[in-house]
């Protein structure tokens, strides 16, 4: 489709489905920065849960473990599951969004370390299972924006990124952190039938005939997938960003309470600051990314985090602390909505919740352990070590994707081809 083919169709369209497609924007954006509000509030109550619960920051780093594996397990079987179940896409996303009610219950009320854990589970698959079908439809909806569309729906993630922590810090200074948590569940529970009516006519999809067909042809398209050396290619770039992404969430909140010497308001500003940047840079940067091509702002995106982590650990302190944290911002986020943008545009339509679901698969479990070593390098050496490994594996997913040669072929309209191949 051209340009002016694009902006004929957008013309064309009628009202109630504008109205369709952006109650879906602001739905799958809103549900994605609802389960980020509570689990970035969830972070700055760790240092207190730590302390109540009597947990090791290697203990700390095995429950994003367990959080991590939940997920990637959850996501490889969900997004072939999805992309046989397109029409009840609204069932499944209510029953994620009762997921993550319920699990921030069992959180709230665990009595001991592994009734908390089995929280954080319920929590993980709910929300690897809320992404595939949410960014898929935002994929098909918006296929001439994509970019955007997947950005604005990581912005979603980044209001809640920034409100959670800020107001849970807030709250912890008069209420304890189960009572945060249990009253921060209620929301998700009361929207369950919203998210089910939002998404309840999935008749404007276009699956490919391949997705609707018979089993053995979903499993066939999805072995095929499997054999794409560049889907993997952008799958282990994707995975070495999310054991940064780890490695930062988890340990960034007692590096400010236990080294800084942060109170609970000075650890929610801080991590509320980290992620408030990307509200803006991340749809911009959505936007470019559609303009100039996917690797032209990824490569800067992920050296730029490196150099960063770098500066972070020498000059971790004071002012500098907080500019640094800032800039951190501007990246920390965006590059993961990218990198789904990337893949998307590799594969097409037609498998598009089998190729997130592969790609989270592969980010969660090879991520599972990034907490686990983050968590050693904390307890024996502090943060600093922590922060040049992250720099180490920023600097190696940078490389990569530099060499990586793009193909043409599923780029959207409108996106010029200078990252198609190179």
């Amino acid at each position: 489709m051209s340009k002016a083919q694009g902006a004929s169709t957008a013309a064309g369209e009628r009202p109630d489905d504008r109205k369709a497609k952006s109650a879906i924007l602001i739905a799958a954006a809103g549900g994605h920065g609802l389960s980020h509000f509570i689990y970035q509030g969830f972070l700055v109550a760790l240092p207190t849960v730590k302390d109540a619960l009597g947990i090791g920051p290697v203990g700390v780093g095995a429950i994003m473990t367990a959080r991590e594996l939940a997920s990637g397990f959850a996501a490889l079987p969900g997004g072939v599951i999805c992309d046989r179940l397109q029409r009840y896409w609204g069932l499944i996303l209510a029953a994620c969004m009762a997921g993550f009610g319920l699990g921030w219950l069992v959180v709230s009320l665990s009595p001991s370390y592994l009734a908390l854990i089995a929280g954080m589970v319920l929590l993980s698959v709910s929300s690897s299972l809320w992404h595939l079908p949410a960014m898929a439809a935002l994929s098909q909806r918006f296929s001439d924006r994509r970019g955007a569309a997947l950005s604005i729906h990581g912005v979603g993630g980044a209001v809640g990124d920034v409100v959670g922590p800020v107001l849970t810090g807030v709250l912890l200074g008069t209420l304890t952190w189960r009572g945060v948590i249990s009253a921060y569940a209620v929301g998700p529970l009361l929207l369950v039938p919203v998210v089910a009516r939002v998404f309840r006519d999935t008749s404007w999809l276009r699956g490919s005939e391949q997705a609707r067909s018979d089993l053995r042809t979903q499993v066939r398209a999805t072995r095929e997938l499997l054999k794409d050396a560049l889907v993997w290619r952008i799958n282990l770039v994707s995975c070495l960003r999310g054991m940064c992404y780890q490695a930062y969430t988890t340990f960034l909140p007692l590096f400010l309470a236990e080294e800084v010497g942060f109170d609970s308001r000075g650890v929610g500003f801080h991590l509320g600051l980290l992620f408030s940047v990307g509200i803006v840079a991340s749809p911009v940067m959505g936007h470019l990314s559609d303009r100039v091509g996917r690797k032209a702002v990824l490569v800067p995106t992920l050296i730029g985090l490196c150099v960063l982590s770098v500066l972070l650990a020498l000059y971790g302190q004071g002012l500098a602390l907080t500019a640094i944290i800032l800039l951190l911002g501007l990246f920390i986020r965006s590059d993961y909505s990218l990198l789904s943008a990337m893949v998307l545009d590799v594969v097409g339509e037609g498998v598009a919740t089998t190729t997130l679901g592969i790609m989270s698969f592969a980010r969660f479990v090879v991520g599972a352990v990034s907490p686990l070593i983050a968590g050693v390098l904390y307890e024996r050496t502090g943060m600093r070590a922590v922060l040049y490994y992250a720099a180490g594996i920023y600097a190696l997913a940078a490389v990569l994707l530099l060499t990586t040669r793009l193909r043409r072929a599923g780029v959207p309209d409108g996106v010029p081809a200078m990252d198609g191949g190179r």
